[in-house]
């Protein structure tokens, strides 16, 4: 392991502890979907993409989409650590007065478009790529996707239009956790053969270990995949990964710990914060 992937294997376990800390001081939040993609998160904004505070206002860097909205909190905490806001403003998640909602908002800094309606990023993301390729930016579109918002037509629509205008500066990512609201994505709507699908509206796909700092460094590296095809990245992740009696439990897609809970899930992410 690299010194720059144990350092972010490290914020992994930071941005989770902040994760459980501001949802369970709000009384509200999605923890379970938070914590499944917040290492996506943690590699795109500290390795892969160009966005900062200083380049934000401008057209000529990278462009991130959330779709899957209702995961704010880890979006929230990350755009924190690289110095959009303070740490504070996380503290009045959810309050009265707060720009800090349940879904991204752009009076956030940092936060590009309004999301929360599932279907609407990859849409969104797909006009934002081909503008830049009509502007000929060299820069790059991703957007992070949830699986159980490929029920939603739009999202297919989104995906023909993709491949249409050979956009390969759109890097698509699946958050693939496998549990929706109601509970499997293979019980509530079947999606797979996912990587078939995505192929089939002319992407050029690869899988990682979406939980993986390596798995997600390398896969990066490797963008475009495939000059003139759009990207997708199916990145298998486990649905409240990294504390152990919240994984794989569809219970906890909207769910605040209590005090109990809250407590065993800091000692174990401090004792994983030992050992990384």
């Amino acid at each position: 392991m690299t010194s720059h992937s144990k350092l972010l294997k490290q914020k992994s376990i930071e941005y989770r502890k902040t994760i459980l800390e501001i949802i369970f001081n709000s009384g509200a939040g999605h923890t379970g979907g938070s914590l499944s993609c917040v290492d996506i998160l943690n590699v795109l904004y500290n390795s892969v993409m160009d966005i900062s505070p200083k380049n934000f206002s401008k057209i000529d860097r990278d462009h991130f989409i959330q779709s899957k909205g209702h995961s704010v909190e880890a979006l929230y905490t990350v755009l924190c650590d690289c110095g959009f806001f303070q740490r504070n403003d996380l503290d009045t998640l959810n309050q009265f007065n707060s720009h800090f909602i349940g879904h991204p908002t752009k009076k956030i800094p940092g936060i590009e478009h309004n999301t929360g309606a599932l279907g609407h990023g990859l849409s969104v993301a797909v006009g934002l790529a081909l503008g830049l390729k009509k502007d000929k930016k060299k820069h790059r579109v991703f957007t992070l996707l949830g699986d159980g918002e490929l029920s939603e037509g739009s999202v297919w629509e989104a995906a023909t239009s993709a491949s249409k205008y050979n956009l390969d500066n759109l890097v698509v990512i699946i958050d693939r956790n496998k549990l929706q609201i109601t509970g499997g994505t293979e019980e509530v709507n079947p999606i797979e053969p996912l990587s078939n699908k995505f192929e089939s509206f002319g992407f050029k796909v690869q899988e990682a270990d979406g939980n993986s700092i390596e798995s997600l460094l390398n896969i990066f590296q490797n963008i475009p995949f495939q000059e003139g095809m759009p990207n997708m990245i199916i990145a298998n992740t486990v649905k409240g990964a990294g504390i152990s009696f919240i994984e794989n439990q569809v219970s906890w897609h909207h769910k605040v710990p209590t005090q109990e809970e809250f407590n065993l899930a800091i000692q174990e992410l401090e004792e994983n914060l030992k050992n990384a």
